[in-house]
């Protein structure tokens, strides 16, 4: 990755918004540094969208502040067009316009736009161009989706779980070009509940649980942090007894999956393990040994994974 600026691109300060009775975010703070790609992180329903859209001027929040290159999404929402590119988790388009048509039209929106027939090209769309839109894939409107929202080589990109529903050959694609994008300058925002592409694109992560944040810290940063930073997992020769590993100062939980038995820890974690067992006649088998991801950090700050709980609509 690339060195950082430490100028602020986005600021948010206390911001909260309500529908209805339902608190959809609740005093969430922020920022952003320029340059930077930084992502929202959370289950379906978190609040993620809803802080986008208030970020992007789409949604007035109820309390809080918002800056976006020193200018109030709600109040100088013409000047945020020309410099902030979005892509929605849902947009439509006119059915009968063809690709081609949609990226010149939205090619001529700006006064240094990028290329559209290589964005097509980089998102593996050369070949629909002469489609109409209607004829396209779920995973192909996202796509086009995502060369819509950066086509006018924005100041700041927000991407709304961009990589839903692709394959993971395009979904390699729209992450290639994505840091290609944070390369030549822009800001990205990214939206997702996909920890693996957290872990691959961005530089921090504020994790997001039931509208609040709950962790802000790079993605390594945030998992070492809160897990210890390193697993082992094996299948015991034998049935043990916990307390063997409970003991060590390096060991931080024990879990039975099945066969097999994952210990996170620090330190010489996988060392003393596997002596400990040993000396107790207990031979580690099929041993596999990784550090902490950001799914295991949130299962440790909210006692359940990322994808449990979730709603038919984000918000």
């Amino acid at each position: 990755m690339t060195e950082k600026s430490s100028t602020t691109a986005i600021s948010v300060s206390q911001l909260k918004k309500m529908y209805g009775d339902v608190k959809a975010v609740e005093d969430v703070s922020f920022a952003v540094n320029e340059g930077e790609i930084f992502g929202l992180l959370g289950p379906n329903g978190a609040g993620k969208t809803t802080t986008v859209e208030c970020i992007t001027g789409l949604r007035r929040p109820d309390e809080g502040a918002i800056s976006v290159l020193g200018l109030d999404p709600q109040v100088d929402r013409e000047a945020l067009h020309p410099v902030v590119g979005v892509q929605l988790q849902s947009s439509t388009l006119p059915d009968k316009l063809k690709v081609s048509e949609i990226l010149d039209l939205f090619h001529s929106f700006y006064q240094d736009p990028a290329n559209p027939e290589e964005l097509a090209q980089a998102l593996g769309l050369s070949e629909k161009v002469g489609s109409y839109y209607k004829a396209l894939s779920g995973g192909q409107k996202q796509r086009l989706a995502v060369a819509l929202a950066i086509i006018g080589q924005p100041k700041v990109a927000v991407l709304d779980e961009m990589t839903t529903g692709l394959d993971p050959q395009a979904r390699l694609d729209v992450w290639e070009l994505i840091e290609r994008t944070r390369d030549r300058g822009t800001t990205v925002v990214l939206v997702s509940h996909y920890m693996e592409e957290a872990e691959r694109l961005c530089d921090r992560v504020a994790l997001i649980d039931r509208g609040h944040i709950i962790a802000l810290d790079t993605p390594y940063g945030l998992a070492e942090k809160v897990t210890g930073g390193k697993q082992v997992r094996f299948v015991p020769s034998q049935p043990f007894d916990d307390g063997l590993l409970k003991t060590l100062p390096e060991v931080k939980t024990i879990e039975h999956q099945g066969k097999h038995v994952k210990v996170v820890g620090s330190g010489q974690l996988v060392n003393v393990v596997i002596k400990t067992l040993a000396r107790n006649g207990v031979e580690a088998l099929d041993v596999q040994t990784e550090g902490a991801t950001l799914e295991d950090a949130f299962v440790q700050l909210t006692g359940r994974h990322i994808h449990e709980d979730t709603k038919a609509q984000s918000t």
